[in-house]
This record gives structure tokens, C-alpha cells and sequence, in this order.
């Protein structure tokens, strides 16, 4: 069973910026998917099993951007 929980990240602005945060975001084990909304900056995750908003908001920090 899958798991989508959707974040939002301040900070970007252009498609580098979506890039950054994707790349960082699959990384963590579990993800099946992500999309990023720039407009919003919503960032969907889906998971094999739901993910701990820490792990999530280390990867976003990796990428150079803030959970809101």
C-alpha cells in the first residue's frame, strides 16, 4: 500500500529548483514518485510506507530549500 503526503517548500523558483529538490527527495528509500508544483511549491511524495517529515525535510535541506 502506498502512501502520498504532500509538503510544501519555500524557496523555488525556476525548474533548476524542482530538479534539485526531485533528485534529493528520491533518494530516500521508499519514494515511488515525486511531483513538485512551482507555483504552489507543493511537493507530493509518494512512498512504499509513510516517511518520517524529518527524513523528508533533510533531503529538501540538502537540495537548498525550507519545508514551509
Amino acid at each position: 500500500m502506498s502512501a502520498t503526503t504532500t509538503y510544501t517548500v519555500s524557496g523555488m523558483t525556476c525548474q533548476h529548483c524542482v530538479a534539485s529538490v526531485t533528485e534529493e527527495v528520491q533518494e530516500i528509500q521508499g519514494v515511488e514518485d515525486v511531483s513538485i508544483e512551482l507555483e504552489s511549491g507543493a511537493v507530493t511524495v509518494t512512498s512504499t510506507a509513510p516517511l518520517e517529515e524529518a527524513t523528508v525535510r533533510a533531503a529538501v535541506e540538502e537540495a537548498g530549500y525550507q519545508l514551509a
